[in-house]
């Protein structure tokens, strides 16, 4: 796609364990994302998509597949322009308190990647920290202190705040609000998408919340142990749901009045498989209130169904 900042083709990420068990965590998929847009990636627990995240941006190397990065095979690249597309790959992590090393000051936590990348020093350098800091709706005095000194929700403002300190193109937000009070979600999301403007932004973001990322994304995939099932522009995938399992998330989401939306909660029975010993066919056979005897035989195509709305599931094929 020439329109694309990042392009993922056939990529997996297999894990080997004892006795010649695999944990297939991204199993083969295939997607996009348009520059300046913010592509959401929704699943349960377990679905994989935290290790999509970290597998697109380098800290896990996949097992196979390609990964495009300004029409570049990120794979590919020598050590130069590797090193440049590390610098405009960034990533927030999902648990601000975990995320932030517990020894060092909030400013030399924030200028961790101007000092790898050898972006300022001195004078040049401190302002830069203040200017971050500000940024993210911190004072530039708490660049002294140390991170078990602020709340959940501060502490993953300096988790942006370094993310930003190497002026990124493309940014990973694995579940960025998900370790935070709900009074608190809504201020980091206002914020990030406040700099995806600001800063000509890129976003993948990873959450288990449909309702949150409907508010943020452009377009969304959902994923199930390892696999995608759906994909579409936001608002086509909240008004017109193909797959079951989107369906059944949907459902889930909560209405401010219940009595004023009618809506059937879809409950689905038992727990996700086993990724070591997925099932046969369509992942979600097991659980899916639809299926076929050929979902428990077959993989289903993944298909365009409608213009820009793609899903894996036999009751399109």
């Amino acid at each position: 796609m020439s329109e694309a900042l990042l392009e993922v083709k056939n990529l997996k990420k297999y894990f080997h364990l004892k006795k010649d068990q695999t944990v297939k965590s991204v199993d083969d998929i295939s997607f996009y994302i348009r520059k300046g847009e913010t592509f959401g990636l929704v699943g349960e627990s377990g679905s994989g998509k935290s290790t999509l995240g970290k597998t697109i941006v380098g800290l896990q190397a996949p097992s196979s597949g390609s990964i495009l990065y300004n029409n570049q095979d990120f794979g590919k690249l020598d050590s130069k322009k590797r090193k440049i597309a590390n610098k405009e790959m960034q990533i927030i992590f999902q648990d601000p308190h975990a995320s932030l090393n517990p020894r060092m000051r909030v400013g030399d936590i924030i200028a961790e990647g101007i000092d790898a990348f050898k972006l300022a020093k001195g004078a040049e350098r401190q302002n830069r920290i203040y200017e971050l800091l500000e940024k993210v709706g911190l004072n530039p005095t708490h660049a002294k202190r140390y991170p078990h000194e602020f709340s959940g929700g501060q502490r993953q403002r300096i988790g942006i705040a370094r993310a930003l300190a190497v002026q990124p193109k493309f940014i990973v937000a694995d579940e960025p609000i998900s370790a935070l009070d709900v009074s608190i979600q809504a201020q980091v999301i206002n914020l990030l998408d406040d700099l995806k403007t600001q800063e000509g932004l890129t976003y993948l973001f990873i959450a288990h919340d449909l309702g949150m990322v409907k508010h943020i994304s452009d377009r969304i995939g959902v994923m199930y142990l390892g696999k995608m099932m759906e994909l579409s522009d936001s608002h086509e995938l909240f008004v017109h749901p193909l797959h079951p399992y989107t369906q059944a998330l949907l459902s889930a989401i909560p209405v401010a009045n219940p009595k004023a939306v009618k809506r059937e909660r879809i409950v689905l029975g038992g727990d996700p498989p086993s990724p070591v010993n997925p099932p046969q066919g369509c992942r979600f056979s097991t659980r899916c209130p639809h299926a076929m005897e050929i979902c428990s035989q077959a993989s289903p195509e993944w298909k365009e169904v409608q213009p820009n709305h793609w899903t894996a599931c036999h009751l399109y094929n």
